[in-house]
Formats: C-alpha cells, structure tokens, sequence
C-alpha cells in the first residue's frame, strides 16, 4: 500500500473520530439543564463546533439528547437555535471576523435570545421567565468561548480552563443521578474543584469555585446561592494548601463546607455536606501521577554536602567545557602569518604589465634588475603607507613607459594588503584574548570546586523517558559520513538530541561536526541553559573559522519528559518533524549555521508539544530537499509503528532511492511512548 492511500484512510478516520465526538458530547451536554427547561451547553457546543460536517455532527448530537432529555416545548426552540446557529456559521464559512471566539460567544447569545426571547414574551408571565431566559442566554455564550479552543483543529494542547468547564458541564448532567442518597454529579464536581484548586492555587481555586457554584446554583434552581457560597469557600481554602500534603487541602475543604453550609436552612445543605466529604474521599484517592507525582509527601531539603557536592559536579563539567573549547581554539587553528609583500607588485604587474610592449625585457631578460628594484623600494613604501617614483632606482625608473599607471596600482595593491595585515593581527588578538579567557574562566572554576569538597554523590540510574533511533550514510564516493548524531540524557532528567552537519564531507566535516558535538554535549551535561551555550559555541566557532571559513549547522532537541514539551535550536539546520498519528508538523528556522557570524547571533527557538505516542524527527540536508520533502511528510503520516530505530531506517532508505547519496545524510528520531516510555534506548 502507498504512503498517501495510508495517509488518506488515517485521514478519514480521524474525521470520522471528530465527528462522533461532537454527536456524543452534544448529546451528553443536552442532560445538562438550567431552569426553564434550557440546554445551554449543548447549544455552545453547537457554536463552538463551526461550519460543515462538524457542525452538523453537533446538531445531531442535540437533536438525539432533545429526545432523550427535554420535553416538547423544550426540544422545539434548542433544535431551531441548533439550526440557526449552523446556518450562520455556514453562511459566514471563513469570516475572520466571526471566527475570533468573542464574536462567536456573542453571536450564539444573540441568535438565543432571538429564538426563546419570543417564547418568552408569549408566556404567561413574562418577568418571571426574563431572567432565566438571560442567565441561560450568559451560560451559551459562555460555552462557546470555552468549547472553542477543544472543538477547532489545529490546537496543539488544550487550554486548562476549557478542559476544567467541559467537565463540569458533563458532570451537572449527573445532578439528578443518585447513588446511595448521594448525587453522583455533585460529588465528582467537589473531587474536580479541589483537584483544580490545589493544582492552580487560592486564587484559581475561589475563582473555579464561585463560578462552579454560580452554575450549579442556576441549574438546580436555588435562589439561595448556597453552592456559589460553599464551593467558593471551599476552592479558596483548598487552593491555600497547594504545595502541601493533600490530606491538609481535603481538610481546608471539608471546613469551608461546614462553615459554609451548617448554618444553612436550605434542604440541600446536608446533602451537599455529605456529598463534599464522599468528594474528599475520592480525591484522596486519586492516584499520584495526576498530580505529576509531586505532593505525596513534602521533600526534605538536601543537606548542604549533597548541595556542595552537585554544585562542584557542575562547576568541574563546565571548567572541562570551557578547557576543551580552549584546546579545541589552539589546536585546529592555523597559525597567522604575514602575506608575502611581493604579493603586492605580482598583482599590479598583472594590471599594467601584462600588456606592455616591453613585458618580456622586464620581467623574462632582465628579470632580476627588475626583482632587485621592486625588492628596493618595498621598505620605503611599508614605511610610508604609499609609494612614490623616487622609491624605484633610476635604471628600473627610466626604462618604465607606464611607471604612473604601475605606481596607482602599487599603491591599490598596498592598501588592500596594510588592510588584510591590520585585520589578521586583529583576528589573532582577539582570538589570543578569548582563549584566555577560556582557560582563566576554566582555572577559576577547577579552583572553586576543588573548595567544595571531594565526596560527589552518584547520581542514581534514572528510567528512560523516551526512545531514540539514528541513522547515518556517508555521501556516495566518501567512506566516512560529515554528520554526527548523538543523544543523551542531562542530571535533570531532559533529553538532548544534537545532529551537525560539517562543512563539505568526508572527515575534515565529520572532525569538525563531531567536534561541535562533544563540546556542546559538555556545556550541557554541566548545567548550561542550551541557547547560553550554543551562543558561546558560535562565537568561539566565529573565531576558529575567521581563516578557513569553515562553519557547521547545528540542530539540537530539548526534551523535558515532565513536561511534555521540547524545544528546537537551529543554526542553518535543515527541517524537524512533529508527527502524531496521521498529522505531521514541521519546524524550520532561518538563521546562519554556526562559525558564519559572530555575536550576538542567535539560534532559531522553536518550543512545541510532544504528545504520548509522538515523534520528533531531525533530519541533515542530504535526506531531504527542504523545498521539496512532501514525500518524507507523507511517510511520517503513513508511518504506524512505534520503533523510532526502524522509522530512522526507513527514512534513510527512501532518501537514497530518491535523493542518490548526493550529501551525507543524517537521521535522529525521538518517541515518546504511549506507557510513559520505563523502557527506552540507550544514548546515542
């Protein structure tokens, strides 16, 4: 089967999976009611859901939970604001104006009101139906503000407050179901606010509680605010012990229910009571990784040998850094020498010379008369800066027919040579200055960490996070391949990914990339932030290449495993590949490689997510042709397996049967398994 017929069916698929999540969730949020026999949240999701087949999937959805949910006089006017809603979204299909989240939150709002307003003003009692009308009219534009940003493509990662009101609305809908005289929704919404409370803080905490209990108030039909007053106490409280032991904030909830909910008169204060304490139950329940395994138990602090012997690991890592960069200045560097001033008449003789009828005599039969002369008077015109006529002896002087024209183009020749003299002992300057720099800044490092003590803790073996494959293939003709690849994992848990790409090929580019490698790899492992220390890479690379004008692509990979999120640096590199199931996302960047400029040259940043079952593909540009890799994108969205070993060598194959080896080519993957990766790949 073909890339793209693979790519097609994971393609539909995915619509399809789309299209039934919109049906369910609009047919569950139907269950979710305010009084006057209103769907709020099914209709926001209607809003949220936009134009075409989606749209339709959530009208759908609607219309299904109408039957389930709502009676007659109910289900009419939510399937006509479900249909004008649709309706306009497909009329004003790619409006920009329309498509901004507050016009749309506003426009469902408005076609609402439209709809119910009319049933409202042909009722009985109009005034009494006007402020549930409106209060449910607020919750769907509400909804859509909130249902936008998780039923629109192309959202990497879905915002938190969206996630936190789509689980309330779902668990309203289970307000009416009981279990053991409990409500089963009223007790999972305490264990989701003091979840969100003791994640967020007091003030996320107050403020998901007041408006969880606002809309759990309007749903039940109190017109007391007993829930906006016991949850809004209770978030404030729980989210005051974020940071502690989680028993302490179930705690703090339980006192802000009692003190909240005991002197009520209300008949749902005790069941509401009771219901917080089965909700603090739960939540003591939770399992830990939710939390991101933090909070189980408070961490002692380290005593101050452990803290003393981390900080002389990472003072001794960054003096052996900065001590082989300064090698590395000293040692493949070559040595500035003056130019040859005889550079200088070898140019303008080619000038003025060349078509001289007496070219032979001066430069074949009386060649060194004329030798002599030019090697005369070049003391006199270095000394001066420039040369005069006076500077040549009388017989080189007399015999010349073009001695002003061969004088001007001396002088030209002389400038430009006095101007590469200056700029030499320049570069040599600096680069003596920076070296010693280097070597000072190593020394004053050695130095302080040797005061801190000999006992260093070893580090315990952590799981791998994630796995890694890589590929090389030298450049056809060559035995040995320009790009180095390498991976790692840092002491605080990242991983680095790095590939460079040396200039031209076979082993003079692979020292020179291998060289980059090693020498960022140590800046790394000793603690430097990546963007510090591929800076001061670059400019070191500046100054070495300033002779040979050699220079190197980096691209690196910071994977933060807790997180979730990598960050790309590129220095000239070639694209890197997000792919999750059949979407594939790409990451360029514009700058230089490293060694062409010098400070204050920045790399390209580029932070995306990496999602559980996600892959991260680094890629030299002998693999692919930046201008023309649809055939590796549609590979990776074609590509079903989890090994990224075997995704490494299947793309490095497609690219020697495509592109013919005509550059060394270079392949690293990074997967992040779906299990939270306990089994990974070695470092490369």
């Amino acid at each position: 089967m073909e890339h793209g017929q693979i790519t097609l069916g994971r393609e539909q698929s995915a619509r399809l999976m789309a299209w039934g999540i919109r049906f369910f969730l609009a047919a569950a949020l139907t269950a979710s009611q305010t009084p006057g026999n209103y769907a709020p949240f099914a209709l926001g999701c209607v809003a949220a859901a936009g134009p075409g087949a989606a749209g339709a999937a959530a009208l759908a959805g609607v219309a299904a939970g109408a039957l389930l949910f709502l009676d007659f006089a109910g289900a009419l006017p939510c399937l006509a604001c479900g249909i004008l809603m649709l309706t306009a979204a497909t009329a004003f299909r790619g409006s920009k104006t329309l498509a901004q989240p507050k016009i749309l939150a506003l426009t469902a709002m408005g076609l609402f009101l439209a709809v119910n307003g009319i049933y409202v003003i042909e009722s009985l009692s109009p005034l009494e139906e006007v402020t549930p009308c409106l209060a449910a009219a607020g919750l769907t534009g509400a909804a859509t503000w909130f249902f936008h940003p998780l039923l629109q493509p192309g959202q990497d990662k879905p915002a938190a407050d969206s996630v936190l009101f789509l689980a309330a609305a779902l668990l309203l809908a289970l307000g009416d179901l009981e279990l053991l005289g409990l409500s089963v929704g009223r007790t999972l919404l305490c264990v989701l606010l003091a979840y969100t409370a003791y994640e967020r803080g007091a003030v996320a905490g107050a403020s998901a509680g007041l408006g969880l209990g606002l809309t759990a108030d309007l749903c039940a039909g109190t017109g007391s605010g007993i829930f906006t007053a016991g949850l809004g106490l209770a978030g404030l409280l729980a989210g005051s012990r974020a940071g502690r032991r989680r028993s302490s904030a179930a705690l703090a909830f339980l006192a802000a229910a009692l003190a909240a909910l005991l002197p009520a008169r209300e008949p749902l204060a005790q069941p509401l009571l009771l219901e917080s304490a089965a909700g603090m139950c739960l939540f003591l329940l939770l399992p830990g990784r939710l939390f991101g395994g933090k909070r189980v138990k408070k961490a002692e602090p380290p005593d101050e040998a452990t803290v003393g012997a981390q900080l002389k690991e990472r003072l001794t890592r960054a003096a052996g850094a900065l001590r082989d960069l300064y090698d590395s200045m000293g040692r493949n560097t070559p040595q500035s020498t003056d130019e040859n001033p005889a550079i200088i008449f070898d140019r303008a003789a080619e000038k003025v010379c060349r078509g001289c009828a007496l070219c032979d005599l001066c430069w074949q039969r009386e060649y060194t008369g004329t030798f002599n002369a030019l090697n005369d008077a070049t003391p006199y015109l270095l000394e001066r800066g420039r040369a005069m006529a006076k500077d040549f002896p009388g017989y080189f002087a007399d015999r010349c027919i073009h001695l002003p024209d061969f004088i001007t183009a001396v002088n030209g020749e002389l400038s430009a040579f006095l101007l590469r003299r200056q700029y030499r002992r320049q570069l040599e300057e600096t680069r003596r200055s920076a070296r010693g720099q280097y070597a000072q800044l190593s020394e004053l490092l050695t130095a302080t960490a040797a005061g801190l003590g000999e006992a260093v803790q070893a580090a315990g073996e952590a799981d791998f996070a994630c796995r890694v494959g890589a590929a090389l293939r030298p450049k056809e003709g060559e035995t040995v391949c320009g790009d180095t690849v390498m991976s790692f994992q840092t002491e605080q848990g990242r991983w680095c990914l790095l590939l460079a790409d040396g200039m031209g090929s076979g082993e003079p580019a692979r020292k020179e990339s291998a060289l980059t490698c090693r020498l960022l790899r140590q800046f790394l492992e000793a603690g430097i932030e990546p963007e510090a220390a591929l800076k001061t890479l670059n400019a070191a690379m500046a100054l070495r290449g300033a002779e040979t004008g050699s220079f190197t692509t980096i691209d690196l990979c910071v994977f933060d495993p807790a997180a979730g999120e990598a960050a790309f640096y590129k220095y000239g590199a070639a694209p890197s590949y997000l792919k999750k199931g059949g979407t594939v996302r790409r990451v360029t960047g514009a700058s230089l490689p490293a060694g062409l400029r010098g400070t204050p040259a920045q790399p390209d940043v580029t932070k995306v997510k990496v999602d559980p079952g996600g892959f991260a593909v680094m890629i030299s540009d002998g693999v692919a042709d930046p201008g023309r890799d649809e055939w590796l994108q549609n590979l990776l969205a074609g590509w079903e397996g989890e090994d990224p070993q075997a995704l490494a060598g299947l793309i490095l194959s497609e690219s020697v049967r495509r592109e013919r080896l005509q550059d060394d080519c270079g392949v690293q993957v990074l997967y992040r398994p779906l299990d939270g990766g306990k089994k990974g790949a070695a470092p490369v």
